[in-house]
């Protein structure tokens, strides 16, 4: 599969159309491949809930958009601001292990998300329960 301007496009009309207004496409080459790849085409307004992964890191690469992915401590508080944005030269980040995330998009983007291992469903215990 070719990822080019026009993939991207068609992602995030789909995203715009979408009632979680994101999409995401699976960039693996099946069933049998254990990786977690995929582009993640999103729209100002989705809500992606302050979560974490306790087996392995995130790492998030913008190829169009503008984001900001925030960290968070345990106790709820922002202990980072990562403003991906291909204008000013930022495209990436590595969310580390067990780090509280969530993602705030400013415009229509896309993103590569990879994780190590297979997927692992999140439970209650990995999404943050706002108090």
């Amino acid at each position: 599969m070719e990822i080019n301007n026009q993939l991207l496009d068609e992602l995030l009309s789909q995203a715009e159309n979408n009632e979680r207004r994101r999409v995401n496409l699976d960039l693996r080459n099946g069933d049998g491949d254990t990786s977690q790849r995929m582009l993640n085409a999103l729209q100002p307004g989705t809500h992606v809930p302050i979560h974490r992964h306790t087996t392995t890191s995130e790492t998030v690469i913008l190829l169009r958009g503008h984001v900001t992915e925030l960290f968070y401590n345990e106790k709820g508080v922002e202990c980072g601001r990562h403003e991906l944005n291909p204008a000013k030269g930022v495209y990436g980040v590595q969310v580390p292990v067990g780090m509280w995330h969530t993602l705030v998009v400013h415009e229509p983007s896309v993103i590569i998300e990879m994780k190590d291992g297979a997927y692992v469903p999140l439970t209650m215990d990995d999404i943050w329960q706002y108090e």
